[in-house]
């Protein structure tokens, strides 16, 4: 697999993990406050979000194990964790949640990590699983 198709793989895991967490956001909007009765099981039983978070899941899933047997593990794990950056930032958009200066700064320091995990990678060769 070639470093692109590693780059688009990984672009695909962040697109999906956001989706999937905005949609346990906008189903938990909808649903209300978890409260263990029919009445809310109900709710989160017909919420179009739970499906779309649960496809996300396994979307994910799959993107993941696709990408393990390829990207060397660091700085997939690493890169995997994007996605608390784009929900940050999407949260602001979509649902009026505040940015801090905390926030801000734990989200420079996961772009920094994944960055610098990255360049730590980048002369190494990938594997070849077929050879």
């Amino acid at each position: 697999m070639t470093r692109r198709r590693i780059a688009i793989g990984f672009c695909a895991l962040i697109f999906i993990d956001t989706w999937t967490q905005i949609s346990f956001k906008l189903a938990s909007r909808q649903t209300g406050e978890f409260m263990m009765n029919s009445h809310w099981l109900r709710a989160a039983a017909v919420s179009p979000f739970i499906y779309a978070a649960i496809a996300g899941y396994l979307g994910a899933f799959l993107a993941w194990m696709t990408l393990l047997e390829h990207a060397p593990v660091g700085p997939a794990f690493a890169a995997s964790h994007l996605e608390v950056v784009t929900v940050l930032m999407l949260s602001v958009l979509l649902f009026g949640e505040h940015l801090t200066a905390a926030k801000l700064a734990g989200a420079a320091c996961i772009v920094t990590g994944i960055i610098m995990l990255s360049l730590s990678e980048a002369r190494a060769p990938l594997p070849d699983h077929h050879a």
